[in-house]
């Protein structure tokens, strides 16, 4: 991890500070998380920078590797261009939680001398100490996701064993505590789904 003072070259570029939490419901409750992200800011600027971008394309999007992140795909881009100095996050989680992504940016920042900043300190990918430290760090965030997916299906597999596993159903129906699946007790919405089965029955499609 590095101790000195940032060279003055990278302090003529701009910090990006990335923001993301998982999902919508995180981002509407985890305010707390928000704010210490965002915070991230005055940190850049206190290790010199005087251009600090925010990209907070990412709320509410997961960083598994399984869905699109274009504010992540922003700061791969930005980084390629040689316009960034540092990439600041709260922790490695933050950018991303699949080994695939965590080592393409940290091999990015590597090439065009660009610094990781996070809440323990300031790391140079070109650095093996450093480099080491960084790869650990996402191992560890790659882990705790698979941990967090372990304990959801054992919990689901739980639930459908005792009977009580609720899906979502389809628009019409929804689950009846006494009989299970069932027509919405709306007869307005009841008559539309039995249109909707006769004119299937009729056209076929």
């Amino acid at each position: 991890m590095s101790a000195e003072m940032l060279p003055e070259g990278l302090l003529k570029r701009k910090a990006i500070v990335y923001v993301r939490q998982s999902t919508q419901t995180q981002v509407q409750t985890n305010l707390e998380s928000q704010r210490r992200q965002y915070d991230l800011v005055e940190v850049a600027r206190r290790h010199g920078f005087a251009s600090v971008e925010v990209i907070d394309d990412d709320l509410g999007r997961s960083a598994s590797g399984s869905v699109a992140r274009p504010g992540f795909d922003r700061l791969v881009a930005a980084v390629c261009a040689g316009e960034v100095g540092a990439v600041l996050c709260l922790d490695a989680s933050r950018l991303s939680r699949n080994g695939r992504d965590w080592h393409h940016l940290l091999e990015l920042c590597g090439l065009v001398g660009a610094r990781v900043i996070d809440t323990d300190g300031v790391y140079d990918p070109c650095r093996p100490n450093d480099r080491l430290l960084l790869g650990m760090k996402g191992q560890i965030s790659e882990f705790e996701l698979g941990v967090i997916r372990a304990r959801m299906l054992d919990a689901r597999h739980g639930k459908a064993l005792r009977g009580d596993l609720r899906i979502s159903v389809p628009t019409g129906y929804i689950w009846h505590r006494e009989v299970g699946l069932g027509l919405d007790p709306n007869l307005r919405v009841q008559e539309a789904v039995r249109v909707v089965f006769a004119r299937f029955r009729q056209l076929g499609s």
